[in-house]
């Protein structure tokens, strides 16, 4: 599947026109042409590299899943490689589908391996600036990284909701909250430091478009792009962050565990020491040589109001001091 557009000197001219006619509409200087293949096969790879003058190694990139996000520059083109997320609001699970791009002078090759990329998004973001179409290649990729950006930035902001919900949890006396927050705390950290490794080095994409000199960016572009890695820069620190914030979960869980573990080893022992009273005075009045009041009932009454007068007085030693 591929989908196809033709721009004309700034405005729309033709949509989902056959691959075939791409080289007619590029011997056109005012033409610029978005070319997005879907789930390409290496031979029609192949053939969009021979057409376009891609690299070798780009095509390789663009076929081999698992890039890292990052932009190559070949002589005649330039190769971006990065990854949109989205975040199950339910377990905070983390997904990530991986987009591949080729910057010609008057052409954007867009490389999808799978459906997870919302690519009517980015034709709509093109659709509602059709005042920067007449800016080129610059334009095109805009939209294609406002999206992408704009997604990280959702991912970061529902990670750390996700992370404020659990923080309320971790004071929890229930055993089934206690084990959710073990879940969640591991799953959300796991689910951050995939989300780390797509956001940072984007900060070094867009650094290296914005140089002067690279011919992708049009002054009249350059707040966008500069908007962008504001953008960028913001969900890379507010990512630390939140790894910071969910060690700190983990930490306090860890900790409070602890605490719960010793309370009840305190208040088990307090109670051993409380029962362990009756055990040794009736030991000791169980032996088999004469006392005072052997064989009596004085002796019964005695031995009864040291056991409940002693264990009474620890329980409230034990107490007072919070050992129970």
């Amino acid at each position: 599947m591929a989908r196809t557009r033709l721009y004309r000197d700034g405005s729309l001219v033709r949509e989902n026109f056959p691959v075939h006619e791409i080289s007619e509409h590029l011997a056109d200087p005012a033409a610029l042409v978005w070319l997005d293949l879907f789930q390409p096969t290496p031979q029609k790879l192949a053939r969009v590299g021979q057409e376009f003058g891609l690299h070798e190694l780009a095509l390789e990139d663009a076929a081999n899943a698992g890039q890292r996000p990052k932009i190559d520059r070949y002589r005649t083109h330039e190769f971006f490689s990065g990854y949109a997320v989205r975040v199950d609001p339910h377990d905070g699970r983390l997904s990530t589908t991986e987009i591949a791009a080729f910057l010609t002078r008057r052409a954007l090759i867009t490389v999808r391996q799978d459906d997870g990329f919302d690519i009517d998004d980015v034709v709509a973001r093109w659709d509602d600036s059709p005042d920067l179409a007449g800016q080129g290649v610059g334009f095109l990729l805009h939209g294609l990284l406002d999206h992408l950006v704009d997604g990280h930035f959702l991912a970061v902001q529902q990670l750390d909701d996700a992370i404020e919900e659990l923080e309320a949890l971790l004071f929890a006396e229930d055993p089934g909250e206690i084990r959710q927050v073990q879940r969640d705390a591991y799953q959300l950290r796991k689910s951050l430091v995939g989300l780390r490794r797509v956001v940072l080095p984007m900060r070094e994409v867009v650094a290296t478009l914005m140089r002067p000199g690279t011919g992708v960016i049009t002054d009249r572009l350059m707040p966008y792009y500069q908007d962008i890695y504001d953008h960028v820069l913001r969900a890379a620190e507010w990512t630390e962050s939140l790894r910071d914030m969910v060690a700190s979960v983990m930490e306090t869980n860890l900790s409070l565990q602890s605490n719960r573990m010793n309370l009840i080893m305190k208040k088990v022992t307090s109670w051993a020491a409380i029962i362990a009273v009756p055990t040794a005075i009736t030991g000791y009045y169980g032996q088999n040589v004469p006392y005072p009041g052997f064989s009596s009932h004085a002796g019964l009454l005695s031995s009864s109001a040291l056991i409940v007068g002693i264990t009474l007085l620890l329980y409230v030693l034990f107490r007072r001091n919070d050992w129970l």
